[in-house]
């Protein structure tokens, strides 16, 4: 009897779990079994691992083969396992050393030639392989990707052939080399394209400086999704454990291609058609959805009203706590779900409420009906709200350009840099994510006056206190000033004001 083992990983979230492909060849009638819970696309990894060995000249014993894979009582997806599988059958009929593969863990999936593909996840794997003191093969591919861990000895082979060649000296694979990062230079459109609009490019920077969430109303043609658009544009470059960060969400989603990391936060813009597994995540095999995609970036939901009421009521939970937690019998997946949200509406569903030259002629109906698609506990969620106004067109021509990009982005790093130096690397990112705690040092006496006054006079919610507070912060941050004074509470009101109105 003879016994064969390599680690491997299996995904939860964004977590590599640590697992072993355990190989038994012993005396009996021959078959070739894979017991552990493994889903049928794991099961069926014994059919591509057997043509696999016939494409290589090589054949199965005429024994019982058993494949475990441990722990025993965790379900296993997906194909990643067949290249641990046929490595380890490998060492277990004596093409390859056993000792050779205990200081390795493996994934990839593979072809009926031994060509080894792409899988989900290799990033993170490959940091977990780091922590363990392993080292990491994987395919080709992704070798790159695998060597942004770090000191992680990385073999990328592109089949199962060179893996061999390798292990028996006639072959050495080159460590793959990590690839630049995506030029951060291409910041997207610029934001002197939007002409006039002043407030509401101001509002644009104050949610750009502290993360706030940020809705914007008007009619069709007021350049609402212009203006989200350019957003991102006035965001500073992610820090390098952000975008490791952002890229294991990435990796995990397997749209990392060619394993390049960008430093430019995510953007991401879902049609409103998108379901509730989309944007939250889910699924057959719980993959992450849109707002995890746009973790440490913007997520943008254009026509906000439109979107699936069970959708919008699911970001609930994460946009408050920064995390989506999707539940299964066996298991809880967790995915990162630090977002900045941006949403565009129209005023009611014909989009020209209030607009003289086509009113609605079904107002004020049409306009609460529409706004009621939109429940109180979301609305509540949303820092800033804002309407946007349509630029007669005799005006557009004639109204100069406004401030390009890299000017305003030039005072969002600014007051960015004032919130790390306040907070402190143990304290929140940005002012977004500030307790109430931590806001009142710096809070004017008559500031919070004018704010505990204003909170009860237009009955909004404990969240709605502390999220005003936050957008006042950040707006004492663009203007350089250490304290929150009563008039950076007062603007910041005036975007809640809005919000109670709507």
């Amino acid at each position: 009897m003879t016994i064969a083992r390599i680690a491997t990983f299996a995904l939860s979230g964004i977590e590599a779990v640590a697992m072993e492909v355990q190989i038994q060849v012993s005396a009996g009638l021959p078959s070739f079994s894979v017991v552990g819970m493994p889903s049928k696309a794991v099961f069926e990894s014994r059919e591509r691992v057997r043509a696999v060995l016939g494409s290589l000249g090589l054949a199965l014993p005429p024994k019982r083969v058993l494949v475990n894979l441990a722990p025993a009582d965790l379900p296993k997806e997906g194909t990643q396992f067949d290249l641990p599988i046929a490595l380890a059958l490998l060492a277990a009929i004596g093409v390859l050393p056993q000792e050779d593969l205990l200081g390795f863990a493996a994934l990839g999936e593979l072809a009926l030639d031994g060509a080894i593909g792409p899988v989900p996840g290799v990033l993170p794997a490959a940091m977990a392989a780091g922590a363990r003191d392993l080292g990491l093969i994987c395919p080709a591919a992704q070798g790159p990707e695998a060597a942004w861990a770090g000191n992680v000895e990385v073999l990328a082979a592109p089949d199962l052939q060179s893996l061999i060649a390798h292990f028996a000296g006639r072959q050495l694979l080159s460590p793959p080399q990590p690839p630049a990062l995506l030029p951060a230079a291409s910041r997207g459109p610029c934001l002197a394209e939007v002409r006039g609009q002043e407030s509401a490019k101001r509002a644009l920077e104050i949610a750009a400086a502290g993360a706030h969430h940020l809705l914007m109303v008007g009619p069709p043609g007021a350049g609402k999704s212009m203006l989200a658009a350019r957003l991102p544009g006035l965001l500073p470059d992610l820090t390098p454990a952000e975008a490791l960060e952002v890229s294991q969400v990435h990796s995990v989603a397997g749209t990392l291609a060619g394993g390049r990391i960008e430093a430019r936060p995510p953007f991401r813009d879902p049609h409103h058609s998108a379901s509730q597994a989309a944007l939250i995540g889910g699924g057959p095999r719980a993959r992450p959805g849109e707002i995890s995609m746009a973790h440490r970036g913007v997520l943008f939901l254009d026509e906000l009203p439109e979107f699936p009421r069970p959708a919008l009521e699911a970001l609930r939970q994460p946009l408050e706590s920064g995390r989506v937690v999707i539940s299964r019998v066996a298991a809880h997946v967790t995915y990162p779900a630090q977002v900045q949200l941006v949403a565009a509406m129209n005023p009611c569903r014909c989009g020209y409420l209030g607009a003289p030259p086509r009113e609605c002629g079904r107002a004020p109906r049409c306009g609460e009906d529409y706004r009621n698609k939109l429940s109180g506990p979301v609305l509540d969620r949303l820092d800033m709200v804002i309407e946007v106004q349509p630029i007669p067109a005799a005006e557009l021509g004639s109204t100069p350009a406004g401030e390009p990009s890299r000017v305003v982005a030039a005072r969002v790093a600014a007051a960015r840099g004032a919130q790390r130096a306040r907070w402190g690397e143990d304290g929140p990112r940005t002012n977004a994510e500030a307790s109430l705690e931590q806001l009142q040092p710096g809070l004017q006496p008559e500031a919070l006056r004018l704010a505990e006054q204003a909170i009860d006079r237009l009955g909004l919610s404990n969240r709605a206190f502390v999220r005003t507070l936050r957008v006042a912060r950040s707006i004492a941050d663009l203007a350089g000033s250490a304290a929150v004074e009563r008039a950076h509470v007062a603007e910041a009101l005036a975007y809640r004001q809005r919000s109670a109105a709507h």
